[in-house]
């Protein structure tokens, strides 16, 4: 490894680490602001204005435009830690500062729209394929309804999904000016999330203000060249699928806290009791090294994606695909580590506010989002192992 890449490396460690202190010490406001999200039903301006202020939502934005560039690893650690405290504030803040990273592979002048007048702006989204798309002179016509675009009351700016009459997918950037949010979250968990619908009516947007599907999972995206970091090299869809899994990660690791509190509470101080409790072993041990285990895992993933992108070669269609099917499982996993650790919490965990109960909702929430699936990507890692051809774009 030559001494530029190593100082690189060096200078990115030292960045995500102390954004990662920074965010942790937020844990205890985000916690105590949780009942609060989840009675407004949407992320308080407080803890959006903490991590503005700590740097998270810059941690995947281009160093030219004010942004951290670090590698996607720190970024994650710094989810889950949100997501211990508050996954409502984990999922959608997550969501909004990952888009940083879509904005920088699309063309120059939309990364001038959004963040030439301030680095800060925030971005929303909602990636079904909802938009009803009429190519125009320099662009097309746009409407549609799309649902679930969390955060999207502290945007100005949404990335939507449309397909066009030949059936190619793009995502459209659209400004708060040509879309309203219509007021629909009203959700047994992620309740803090405020992830309401965006509506758009005949709107016209540019060319350049489209990302095409194709540009993301073949690295052909206008805004990247061979001066971009080599963070931007990484397949769009890899960022985007983590991002609405591993908030459950974090989740799952402060449910099997609240599950230690709540035991040793049992035990009236005597941790002895619980000692000879076998099943209170293997329910603990078992959580725990879930959790573990999902954490190495998307760590590792990063870790051999940048080390491929720094060596000069290609990620693999076969890791890429691997990648994508252990993300769809994490939200499963952490089902099964929250289902065991709150059926067997006692009558206290199924009262409204228990912590516990809260991440089992949230957890079961977030499994309803078409990412958090496996059966379809289950099918395509086995065909392609099978050798078949690869028939996910979104990769």
């Amino acid at each position: 490894m030559n001494m530029a890449v190593e100082g690189a490396l060096h200078n990115n460690e030292e960045m995500g680490h102390n954004m990662l202190c920074r965010v942790q010490s937020l844990q205890p406001m985000l916690r105590e602001n949780a009942e609060r999200a989840r009675k407004e039903r949407r992320v308080p301006l407080e803890n959006i204005r903490a991590l503005q202020e700590a740097g998270f939502f810059l941690a995947l934005q281009p160093a030219h435009w004010g942004g951290a560039e670090l590698d996607p690893q720190y970024f994650f650690r710094m989810q889950m830690a949100i997501a211990e405290a508050c996954m409502s504030t984990a999922w959608a803040c997550g969501i909004v500062a990952v888009h940083a990273f879509q904005i920088a592979l699309m063309d120059p002048q939309a990364q001038e729209d959004v963040w030439g007048d301030d680095i800060h702006t925030r971005v929303s989204s909602s990636y079904a394929p909802m938009g009803k798309v009429e190519p125009v002179e320099g662009g097309f016509q746009f409407s549609g309804r799309w649902g679930w675009s969390s955060g999207c009351d502290h945007c100005s700016w949404a990335l939507l999904g449309g397909i066009l009459p030949d059936g190619t997918y793009r995502t459209f950037l659209v400004p708060r000016s040509d879309y309203r949010i219509d007021d629909t979250w009203h959700s047994m968990g992620l309740q803090g999330t405020g992830s309401n619908d965006i509506v758009v009516e005949r709107v016209f947007v540019p060319d350049y203000r489209t990302h095409k599907q194709s540009d993301g999972f073949e690295g052909t995206n206008p805004g990247v060249n061979a001066e971009s970091s080599i963070l931007y090299h990484l397949p769009w869809a890899q960022l985007f699928i983590r991002v609405v899994s591993s908030p459950a990660i974090g989740a799952a690791r402060d449910a099997l806290e609240r599950y230690s509190v709540l035991v040793k509470g049992k035990a009236s101080g005597d941790v002895t009791k619980l000692a000879q409790d076998t099943g209170t072993q293997m329910r603990m041990a078992q959580a725990r090294n879930v959790v573990e285990e999902m954490t190495s895992i998307m760590l590792s993933n990063f870790d051999a994606m940048m080390d491929t992108l720094r060596a000069n070669k290609k990620i693999s269609i076969d890791q890429r695909v691997l990648y994508r099917y252990q993300a769809s499982l994490v939200i499963d996993k952490s089902i099964e580590v929250v289902d065991s650790l709150f059926s067997s919490a006692g009558g206290s965990s199924v009262f409204l506010g228990s912590d516990i109960q809260q991440r089992f909702l949230d957890i079961h929430t977030a499994r309803a989002h078409v990412a958090n699936n496996p059966t379809g990507f289950a099918r395509n890692l086995g065909a392609t192992m099978l050798g078949a051809e690869n028939t996910d774009y979104f990769v």
